[in-house]
């Protein structure tokens, strides 16, 4: 007994020793070594053809996003000044969208949103948010249908967006589990496919799978925040003698093996990116600009670093506008704005632009009432997608009525209950990445709820903004 509860221990060491000891950036190599396969991984799928690479641009603290896409014909706006009063964007400021979305406009802050949906490289999701089942109004009010956990909270939410999985708390993320099915498609067993210049996160973590993260300099994290591990020397020498020790203990052997691995892994790839020459386009020096930045370097470097499949991650924070909403959401929203706009650029100048989905999207979106300066949390929201497959210059699933009381709004506050589950949503990216329709109930638990599986293909995905 006490030597099985040594292997048992020693197993649980090991496992957080690739997953944890340097917060999360380990090398593929080490988890491959250190992790047990689960039957999601346990036959691997035939190679993917081509590159493709989805990023996830999240807006963390609930986007006010009917402040972000709002209806601009005559009955309809008049609803919404109505319900958001002293929030609401003045009819005449709105950016006005041409073609299908004609009836709406965007926040005066996002012109280049605006040119990207006429332009068909950008589309929006209407009123999508996380779901069990379908939620009426009825419904909801008679407590008759599961809801996810924690509906109003933003880590509940946060977190439930990342997994697909909103009946549970898990570490599992959706992003995760894909990376689980096509990191065979690689040929890079030493840095992970899954990128996060944000740190550490659940949508990137799978049964095999953790992100492998870096800040926009490309520098690995959290071992060193400036640009190059090895500018001092000294330092250097210090950990390489720290590392090359011929330790004895398997514990410290393990976390000096994971933790070397690591930073070789880092500068393998920090090497490749360096490599990539300077774009012409200008990026702004907001963080999120600079984020975008490093990953269309990495994009570049895709054949240097041996990918055809990368999943990136970017977190933008202070979208919890309880006051100032007006002011606040303005800077924000042009900081996304721009950032599209910059990494829309680079990936046109390496051809990349047809080959990468971003979606832009947030925990929930805000109550349409203003509490005095700002709004509170709620459910349903808007969402961006973009990129060279998007079915552009749409907008997808049904927006809401914006009427106070109407069949989407409960509450006094303006809660809209949404139409669109974000299963709905992620499946369909998913078909796009090149995840077999069979797969899709292991990621999405719920999405039986919403689709008949059978029917899901390529041909028929569930909403049809992607191109497949």
């Amino acid at each position: 007994m006490k030597d099985s509860k040594f292997h048992q221990s020693r197993r649980n060491f090991i496992k957080q020793a690739s997953l944890a000891s340097i917060g999360l950036t380990t090398p593929m190599s080490s988890i491959i070594n250190f992790k047990a396969m689960n039957a999601l991984a346990a036959a691997a799928p035939p190679p993917l053809s081509g590159y493709k690479a989805m990023v996830c641009f999240f807006l963390h603290g609930g986007n006010d996003s009917y402040n972000m896409l709002m209806p601009k014909t005559s009955t309809e706006y008049n609803h919404y000044a109505a319900a958001r009063t002293n929030l609401a964007i003045d009819q005449n400021a709105m950016l006005p969208l041409g073609g299908i979305g004609g009836n709406y406009g965007v926040h005066p802050s996002m012109p280049d949103i605006q040119q990207l949906f006429d332009n068909g490289d950008l589309s929006f999701l209407a009123n999508v948010g996380t779901m069990i089942e379908p939620v009426t109004k009825t419904m909801y009010e008679n407590s008759s249908v599961p809801l996810p956990l924690g509906l109003f909270s933003h880590l509940d939410q946060y977190n439930h967006w990342q997994s697909g999985s909103p009946h549970l708390r898990t570490n599992k993320g959706w992003g995760g589990q894909i990376a689980d099915l096509v990191s065979s498609s690689n040929n890079n067993t030493n840095i992970s496919m899954n990128l996060s210049l944000s740190g550490s996160n659940i949508f990137q973590y799978g049964q095999n799978s953790v992100e492998f993260s870096m800040n926009y300099n490309g520098a690995l994290m959290p071992i060193n925040r400036d640009a190059n591990w090895g500018s001092n020397p000294l330092r250097r020498a210090a950990t390489d003698s720290i590392l090359n020790y011929g330790y004895q203990d398997q514990y410290h052997k393990t976390y000096a093996d994971v933790f070397k691995g690591s930073i070789e892994a880092g500068e393998e790839f920090q090497t490749a990116t360096d490599a990539v020459p300077a774009f012409n386009t200008s990026f702004s020096t907001t963080q999120s600009s600079r984020n975008f930045q490093m990953i269309a370097k990495t994009i570049a470097a895709r054949n240097t670093l041996d990918f055809n499949r990368q999943i990136f991650f970017v977190r933008l924070g202070g979208w919890d506008h309880h006051d100032e909403l007006l002011i606040n959401q303005a800077a924000k929203l042009q900081e996304v704005n721009n950032a599209m706009a910059e990494f829309k650029s680079a990936l046109d100048e390496i051809g990349m632009f047809n080959d990468v989905t971003t979606f832009v999207c947030s925990e929930f979106s805000r109550t349409l009432t203003s509490n005095g300066n700002g709004s509170d949390h709620a459910w349903g929201g808007n969402a961006m997608v973009m990129g060279g497959d998007v079915n552009g210059g749409n907008i997808y699933g049904t927006y809401p009525s914006l009427e106070v009381n109407s069949s989407q709004y409960i509450g006094s506050r303006g809660v809209i209950i949404p139409t669109t589950a974000t299963d709905s949503m992620f499946a369909e990216l998913a078909l796009w990445y090149g995840i077999s329709p069979s797969d899709l109930a292991t990621i999405f638990p719920n999405l039986s709820n919403f689709h008949n599986l059978s029917a899901l293909t390529t041909s028929t995905p569930p909403i049809g903004f992607m191109n497949m």
